[in-house]
């Protein structure tokens, strides 16, 4: 079983965590993580469309999908928040592939670091096993 990740390089010192923990789960599960399965995007906004594009390849049971966003001054958190949740959400019905909601929608920047390893919470690990729960049952259904 073979996972891709699409991470966004926006917020690149949360991100990178949230991918080392989305790593660690899948090596606790003997899956192999190889480079050329992680896809940058540049921002949250902008996975869930590679996220559907990486579902439909035959070769991956499930996407994660690993991003921040941290509430500004303007109602720009509010938008990118929602539609990248309901773009991903869409994206898997559409697909009958698991995409993990892996994506941090924090109001400040510690917020966002202690849910990415900082703390010892790792959201990325979240994500990782819910996609990998997820291609299980859809396996086996």
């Amino acid at each position: 079983m073979k996972f891709a990740i699409v991470v966004s390089k926006f917020n690149e010192e949360v991100t990178l965590g949230l991918l080392d923990g989305a790593k660690q789960f899948l090596l606790s599960k003997k899956i192999k993580v190889e480079e050329k399965d992680i896809y940058f995007a540049p921002g949250a906004f902008e996975i869930p469309l590679l996220a559907k594009t990486l579902a439909k390849k035959k070769k991956y049971a499930g996407v994660i999908a690993l991003g921040c966003v941290i509430k500004g001054d303007t109602a720009h958190f509010e938008f990118i928040s929602l539609g990248t949740a309901i773009g991903l959400q869409q994206a898997s019905l559409e697909t009958n592939k698991p995409i993990a909601f892996g994506i941090l929608t924090t109001y400040t920047d510690e917020q966002a670091e202690a849910r990415s390893g900082k703390d010892g919470h790792n959201k990325g690990i979240e994500a990782a096993s819910a996609c990998w729960e997820s291609a299980q049952l859809l396996a086996r259904l």
